[in-house]
């Protein structure tokens, strides 16, 4: 088995574009274990200065529309553009299998193959970390290795379209005509975060519903206060399939960038998700050090099976463990 680099031997590789140092630097982020933690730390220290030049753009959708054919297109025409790509699968399943989307890239046939595209899964569970820390590093190392547009993908339920919109530039939200009532209360949440609304599929016979589903889309987002008073999200068309209405998006992405950056609030938001990050590793560590304290072990599983069959109240167990974590006397 290969010895691990240091860190600035993971530096200089990631610098020079070498995709395997680069996936190792990775895996080393993804990693619990107190070493690689601060190997990784080390590592981040030192490639900072390299990090921030790119477009981070975050992708959600509700299911069916069609997220992976998507970014396969836009992003190769991307790439076409002179761009170098990197695509960040969050995969919120993972909490509970420890597993990542590896499916979406092998449906991305043409990113996963291409030299100037790296796509890589960003493990969500509690095995290799939390989406927000996982993914926030990688992004980082991806702008690193020189990689100037950032797509970070949603699986488009739960709670990883908020922690996801909070960490991108921009936030992009595939819709579907006629998708139906039951996806309405997916809608109404990812309209109230999305930059800019895009209906999916507008393409063959259902291009006419399409445009009158994108006409209901731009009505809900008339009655919805904009997150900046600098943008209101349009509502556009588009086919990721035939690729048509995907240089428009792109265009929009840079306009919100020029006007945001103009007002000064593209660099606010920036520092803003920094201090969001900080404070939520601090969440994060502190939950392992809870975890891992002796006290709190021996006792949780007991504590645990006392709630759930109703013997103890949430609130005494969990002042009950905590005084055991800060070993104060019952």
């Amino acid at each position: 088995m290969p010895s691990q680099p240091t860190a600035a031997e993971l530096a200089a590789g990631i610098r020079g574009g070498n995709r395997t140092m680069l996936s190792r630097a990775i895996t080393l982020t993804e990693s619990r274990r107190a070493d690689h933690r601060a190997l990784a730390a080390e590592l981040l220290d030192l490639v900072v200065g390299d990090t921030g030049r790119s477009i981070r753009v975050g992708i959600t959708g509700v299911p069916g529309v069609g997220k992976s054919t998507f970014i396969d297109q836009f992003g190769t025409n991307l790439i076409a553009a002179g761009h170098r790509l990197a695509v960040l699968a969050v995969d919120p399943s993972s909490q509970r299998t420890g597993g990542s989307i590896l499916g979406d890239k092998t449906r991305m046939e043409r990113l996963a193959v291409d030299p100037n595209a790296f796509v890589r899964p960003s493990p969500a569970g509690s095995t290799l970390g939390g989406v927000t820390r996982t993914t926030r590093e990688t992004m980082l190392l991806c702008e690193a290795a020189g990689f100037d547009v950032v797509l970070v993908e949603t699986v488009g339920v739960g709670q990883s379209e908020t922690i996801v919109s909070g960490m991108v530039d921009f936030f992009l939200v595939l819709m579907l005509a006629g998708a139906g009532d039951e996806l309405q209360g997916i809608k109404k949440g990812v309209l109230e975060l999305a930059d800019l609304v895009a209906v999916n599929k507008a393409d063959g016979d259902n291009d006419e519903r399409a445009r009158r589903a994108a006409v209901d889309y731009r009505h809900a987002l008339h009655l919805m206060q904009p997150a900046s008073p600098t943008w209101s999200p349009p509502v556009l068309t588009c086919s990721g399939l035939r690729n048509v209405g995907l240089d428009e998006i792109w265009a929009q992405i840079g306009l919100h960038r020029d006007k945001l950056t103009a007002t000064g609030e593209f660099a606010e938001r920036r520092r803003h998700q920094q201090v969001e990050w900080m404070w939520s590793m601090i969440d994060d560590r502190l939950r392992e050090e809870f975890r891992a304290n002796e006290a709190v072990a021996a006792a949780l599983d007991a504590t645990v099976r006392q709630v759930d069959d109703g013997d103890l109240a949430a609130t005494s167990a969990a002042d009950e463990l905590i005084r055991r974590f800060f070993g104060e006397d019952a």
